[in-house]
């Protein structure tokens, strides 16, 4: 082993560990040496959004060490940033093993700390963490999820006052903060249990109400309330709070997944508990057929995504890939508006890089602006923040199946969104159509825009260097052509350079390194992606590569569109 990694084994061997962690530290080493490796051979990163990984032993895993020192560091820059205040966060979880654990540890160290916490009784989807922030007018806060990612992992995202993640400068000075943190001994982890007030149905009424609050044709859905909607929260958070919205938003025909209900860390029906796998909408999509639904909608552990199925022009299921939901999303939002009359001069929706220009092209022919960010919803948030008092915020998303509709939540929230998608479906209903003949005419009307999907996972210290290595050669050696289509151009959004790869001209990126231009000034670029997650990609006539500013993990997703052009 090396003299590093054995030298951190050793300190936790010795160090105030209990005694459970070294007992396991022990059994790593006689049973499973390559295992210690990896859980020792780098400190887990806590990143711009925060902390995710594995669960076990180890400075590479997520433990209650590893969370407590993240959230000491956390409290000592809100400490700095706010003085003289009373600092108060929220803090909610999600279904996951060990995640009640881990949000019940990060609230021991806040409120030893001296800070004032507000913990959810029990698991809340992520976007009610996200307006609680807002209602109780908190500094911070922290919900401990993995979002969509296999059962192994959980994680730790990090809020700021606005109710959004962490952005530029405060992520960097966070980072900066837990990286200071020596050890656990540097970490206070027990004193403060009387700054802790436990919250929950009161909150979740006024999260309901500001959702209802959204519906803009609630008419609509008077007349279509036997919708018949099939729902599956695929053992996660949704079920604390969807089909209670759907009932106050007036629909009387749902059915809940039973299989796929109760909330569970181990996901047993599923391999990845990600509505944007057709596997994980399988079961919910068998029902459905069983009872000739008409709309399907799954979300994620944290309840922050939504994937819907719905029928085409034969009564065949077809589910519906991320930007197809985005584009149905924004265009009943803008259409909708105009219609009841509150649409406004100001009005702006707001999508990242990484999603079809589709939508673009919708606000162009709608006279409505439509901002351009960097991946993440925190972006989104960011401009909303910086747009207060001069533009109005109606709805923002990305292509990975998120939804933020309105702007008194600063994350995407697949709750709203859900109730949402189910009024587009009783409205189109009402006209003798489906969301599927819908999109048929947008495709019609705007342009024809196509995307798949191919997955490539990279796992642990080889597969972090694989994936390093992998982006390296697509910036110094981009690939001529991609499915028979020429790579016209190379953009570099870490580099901030634009290449055109067929004359070698180079440029400055136009757009700033977070918030970009709005659609009738943003290049032609189709929307995807390089994340570290399941990965997607398409073919199309002409092509063009990204590279994105964000640190890489153990995967990779790449993606592409066809609207006229591609990007891996």
């Amino acid at each position: 082993m090396d003299a590093a990694i054995q030298e951190k084994v050793d300190s936790w061997l010795k160090g105030n560990y209990d005694q459970a962690t070294k007992d396991e530290i022990a059994r790593l080493q006689k049973d499973n040496p390559n295992e210690l490796i990896e859980s020792f051979y780098r400190n887990l990163e806590f990143g711009t959004g925060g902390l995710r990984g594995i669960m076990g032993v180890g400075t590479n895993r997520m433990n209650k060490y590893t969370v407590g020192m993240a959230t000491q560091g956390f409290a000592n820059y809100m400490k700095a940033s706010f003085p003289g205040q009373e600092i108060r966060v929220a803090i909610a979880h999600d279904s996951r093993n060990n995640s009640r654990f881990f949000a019940e540890t990060t609230a021991n160290v806040f409120a030893a700390n001296g800070i004032k916490v507000f913990l959810f009784q029990s698991l809340r989807p992520t976007p009610e963490l996200s307006f609680a922030i807002r209602n109780l007018r908190c500094q911070g806060g922290v919900v401990c999820t993995a979002s969509h990612n296999p059962k192994e992992y959980n994680g730790y995202k990090a809020y700021w006052d606005d109710g959004g993640q962490l952005v530029p400068p405060h992520d960097k000075n966070v980072i900066g903060e837990v990286e200071k943190v020596a050890g656990v001994d540097a970490v206070k982890w027990g004193g403060g249990e009387s700054n802790i007030t436990m919250i929950g149905a009161a909150m979740d009424e006024a999260y309901i109400a500001m959702v209802r609050s959204l519906s803009v044709y609630p008419e609509v859905i008077e007349k279509q309330h036997n919708l018949r909607i099939v729902y599956t929260p695929i053992h996660g958070t949704g079920i604390k709070l969807v089909p209670e919205v759907l009932q106050r938003f007036g629909f009387t025909n749902v059915h809940v997944v039973d299989e796929q209900a109760t909330p569970d860390g181990n996901f047993p029906t599923v391999v990845y508990p990600n509505p944007e796998e057709s596997e994980a909408m399988s079961i919910g999509l068998r029902k459905a057929q069983q009872i000739d639904a008409d709309i399907l909608l799954g979300t994620d552990p944290d309840a922050d995504r939504v994937g819907i199925g719905v029928k085409d022009k034969k009564g065949s299921w077809v589910l519906m890939n991320g930007n197809q939901t985005a584009v149905l999303a924004f265009n009943y939002m803008i259409e909708a508006r105009k219609a009841k009359g509150v649409a406004g001069p100001s009005d702006m929706v707001v999508k990242t890089i990484v999603t079809t220009e589709l939508i673009d092209e919708i606000a162009r022919r709608s006279g409505i602006n439509c901002y351009n960010v960097l991946t993440g919803f925190k972006y989104i948030a960011e401009l909303i923040k910086e747009k207060e008092g001069t533009e109005n915020y109606v709805i923002g998303g990305e292509e990975s199946y998120g939804l933020m509709i309105g702007s008194q939540i600063r994350d995407k929230d697949a709750v709203s969104a859900v109730a949402l998608l189910c009024e587009m479906a009783a409205y189109e209903k009402d006209k003798g159509r489906s969301l599927y003949e819908k999109m048929i005419d947008l495709y019609v009307e705007y342009g024809f825009y196509k995307e798949s999907l191919i997955s490539i996972t990279k796992k642990g210290m080889n597969g972090q260097k694989e994936i390093a290595d992998m982006m390296s050669a697509y910036r110094s050696q981009p690939p001529a052509t991609i499915n028979g289509s020429p790579v016209v151009q190379l953009l570099d959004y870490e580099l901030r350079t634009g290449r055109n790869l067929q004359t070698g001209e180079s440029r400055r990126l136009a757009c700033p390194s977070r918030t970009c231009c709005s659609s009738s000034r943003l290049m032609a670029a189709r929307s995807r992606r390089v994340h570290p997650a399941p990965s997607r990609r398409s073919s199309s006539t002409s092509a063009y590569i990204r590279s994105w500013p964000r640190p890489w993990s153990s995967t990779r997703r790449m993606r592409s569109s066809r609207g006229g052009s591609k990007e891996l």
